[in-house]
């Protein structure tokens, strides 16, 4: 095949880099997965097997395979025999794992056993994008009114048992008024903001495609939903500050 770029002889010995670390560039997604499981406290979440049994079987740290699921959801690999063999053979998550090798079985099982400590994971990502200031959470000014005559009032036992009914107003809540205001003129536009699908949602859905979910029971839909939900505000976050600025923020 003359005039085409060709290929290296599959019998040619070459020179690989000698550490996995030279496959992984300082900007890869995966150091973030790495710097993120280790900076929880996966016993504080309630996963399981953090503390090693002194008998049987040496089993694999809940971190190595935390770390597989998030790498999974964030390249769109949720099934556990994939990701047993992408174990197998993808350098990252050779990188990721220390060449560790677990089978599906067990890749399965993780995932069935922890669902509300992977729960907890999705919701120390967010309080950390909370920390960052992501949320554009200024003017949350909340005003608190009550009156001293609330003793006297005929009503007070309809209103309140305590000793004065208190009343909190957010400072721009004349916005939410006159909104509802709008909707009560038009109510089909709230018919029409329920068909819209927002970018959140149908991104998750496209990455989760035809089946949705691949577990059964609430427990384990709620575990796929969570590592579906953290892959993507993972995604928008590197988007918006960077892989080395999500780095400095988790280590700091």
């Amino acid at each position: 095949m003359k005039r085409f770029i060709q290929g290296e002889h599959r019998g040619q010995s070459t020179l690989l880099p000698e550490s996995l670390d030279d496959y992984v560039s300082d900007t890869n997604p995966v150091r973030v997965v790495d710097v993120f499981v280790d900076e929880l406290d996966l016993a504080k979440l309630g996963f399981d097997g953090v503390i090693p049994a002194e008998t049987g079987r040496p089993a694999y740290h809940p971190a190595i395979l935390l770390k597989i699921y998030i790498y999974g959801y964030l390249n769109r690999i949720q099934s556990s025999r994939r990701l047993e063999r992408e174990a197998q053979r993808n350098v990252e998550l050779m990188w990721l794992t220390g060449r560790l090798m677990p089978d599906f079985k067990t890749i399965a099982n993780f995932r069935k056993d922890n669902s509300k400590a992977i729960r907890g994971v999705c919701r120390q990502f967010v309080l950390l994008c909370q920390q960052l200031g992501l949320f554009g959470e200024k003017g949350m000014n909340m005003h608190c009114y009550w009156s001293s005559k609330c003793q006297s009032c005929a009503l007070k036992t309809q209103c309140t048992p305590s000793t004065n009914r208190r009343v909190r107003r957010w400072e721009h809540e004349a916005v939410l008024e006159e909104m509802q205001r709008r909707l009560n003129q038009a109510p089909e536009m709230m018919r029409v903001r329920k068909r819209t699908v927002e970018h959140p949602f149908g991104t998750l859905k496209q990455w989760m495609g035809a089946t949705h979910f691949l577990t059964r029971k609430l427990n384990g839909v709620s575990a796929e939903m969570s590592l579906n939900v953290l892959a993507y505000n993972l995604k928008r976050v590197m988007k918006i500050i960077g892989t080395e600025g999500l780095l400095k923020a988790m280590a700091a």
